[in-house]
């Protein structure tokens, strides 16, 4: 299917807002949401079933040429097939005219998308992690959503309500002035709706062309390194010296006490059991509502803070420079998990990426995963071999400098800018910065846990004797230091 593009000066942008439905237009959205799970299931079970066919017809040794044809799982070929059975097939025949054709489409396009998805991970022109054939969704698990893309889609006039195909209007809790403003003065054109229900509520994302100019920041010409950090969340240096701290607000955190005392209310009352088919009783729902409401304020708050801080820079600096990190490896140290997963480091990186390119129409500079931040000197460039975590306060061989072990960091950061003025865009690349003589190891995280030095029975390659072990090598200093322009 061919992608839709904006035209010149305009960009797709989503406008949320929260739902007040009633009961009956409640019980509507449940229907038209249940529908898209149906149609998705329907669809994968009609491409699975030949190829199922086809692994039983080859062990009975049938030919290639006389095997069951593949489906197609376009969604061209999905809607035909679909329009075909859903009046003969007892599993919607009797209930499919109650939804829009909007919802079926919904489960047939994600469908779609997975078997593509499926086969590009195969062949390796998908990137990112090895997907599977798409599976069932469990009526018990699957996220109600539905969306819709012809018909009558609207915001009203009177700002409280929107109207959608077959749901009618409906009350938002929320005035939807950001974008009705937009849709009078003719710098808006909504392209679809989509119903979600999250955290218990219903909400409704409007996917608009809006006109947007670019907004000029307030320090085009200063680059900023930011040091993401677990007791600090961010530490910014600037180019021309200037070190500001923002805390980490800690959202998990301070809930923890409410979400103990509420799971341990929970963990009281009959729930459900999936084992013996029992169902879990009103007081256990009540009350498992109630530690979900502390899960959503976190998370609603932890939005929050992150969007306010990634606007706020990227309004005020021309070139932003951030670190590459693991997140996903560094989930897996038990001690640092949890205070990780809360800072959201990776949300952090992902906001300032659209908003610095789409926004403002700055630069974004990614530093090398493995570029010695926090073991290189911000005043000489002489960089340390090892520095353990645990030690907060950087102190240079070389020339001396005692500083805070993140201020160091950001200011390396905001001085890795002027390397990266070409190539990849990635600071810290063969390509982008000069070769400089780096100590062993220099060039790699320091290690969070000690390694094993005893060799084990018949494995080649056993633990170093004593006279064979090398002394770590020294500081050096970089034939070229970085400076802050």
């Amino acid at each position: 299917m061919k992608k839709f593009r904006p035209q010149p000066g305009f960009v797709v942008q989503a406008y949320r807002f929260a739902l007040d439905p009633n009961a009956v237009q409640e019980h509507a959205l449940r229907s038209h949401c249940g529908a898209a799970r149906a149609a998705y299931n329907w669809a994968v079970g009609w491409v699975t079933a030949c190829w199922w066919q086809r692994r039983a017809e080859e062990t009975y040794g049938i030919a290639e040429a006389e095997l069951t044809e593949w489906r197609p799982w376009s969604l061209p070929s999905l809607r035909k097939a679909f329009n075909q059975a859903k009046t003969t097939d007892p599993r919607f025949c009797g209930w499919w005219e109650e939804n829009s054709k909007e919802a079926y489409s919904t489960g047939l396009a994600n469908a779609s998308a997975a078997f593509d998805n499926y086969v590009k991970s195969k062949s390796g022109t998908r990137r990112g992690k090895r997907m599977g054939t798409p599976r069932f969704k469990s009526k018990r698990k699957a996220r109600l959503s539905c969306r819709f893309t012809t018909g009558t889609i609207r915001v009203d006039t009177d700002g409280r309500h929107v109207t959608l195909p077959r749901l009618g209007t409906i009350r938002t809790h929320e005035p939807t002035n950001s974008l009705l403003a937009r849709v009078q003065a003719g710098t808006a054109r909504i392209l679809s709706a989509t119903v979600r229900n999250e955290r218990g509520r219903w909400f409704v994302s409007f996917q608009a062309e809006v006109k947007r100019d670019l907004t000029r920041v307030a320090r085009p010409d200063t680059a900023v390194g930011i040091d993401l950090g677990v007791k600090t969340l961010a530490v910014m240096a600037d180019s021309t010296g200037e070190i500001r701290t923002v805390a980490n607000p800690g959202h998990y955190n301070r809930a923890r006490r409410q979400l103990r005392r509420a799971s341990r209310i929970v963990s009281r009352r009959q729930g459900p059991d999936r084992r013996t088919g029992q169902k879990p009783s009103r007081r256990w729902e009540k009350a498992n509502a109630q530690r979900n409401k502390v899960h959503h304020r976190v998370a609603n708050l932890r939005e929050d803070a992150l969007h306010k801080l990634t606007t706020s820079v990227a309004a005020e600096y021309g070139t932003v420079v951030v670190e590459d990190l693991n997140v996903a490896g560094m989930l897996r140290n038990r001690r640092l998990a949890r205070r990780i997963a809360d800072a959201g480091f990776g949300e952090i990186r992902r906001q300032l990426d659209y908003k610095t390119r789409r926004r403002h129409a700055t630069r974004l500079v990614v530093a090398n995963r493995w570029y010695p931040s926090s073991k290189t000197c911000s005043g000489c460039g002489a960089v340390k071999a090892k520095l353990p975590l645990h030690m907060r306060t950087y102190e240079c061989d070389a020339c001396g400098l005692v500083i805070d072990r993140d201020d160091n960091a950001a200011l390396n950061l905001a001085a890795l800018a002027a390397a990266c003025v070409t190539g990849t865009g990635v600071a810290g690349d063969q390509d982008t910065a000069p070769a400089v003589s780096k100590p062993r190891g220099a060039d790699r995280k320091t290690r969070a846990t000690r390694p094993r030095r005893k060799a084990e029975a018949g494995r080649a390659g056993g633990a170093a004797l004593p006279h064979q072990r090398q002394e770590e090598t020294r500081d050096r200093t970089q034939t070229e230091a970085l400076t802050l322009w």
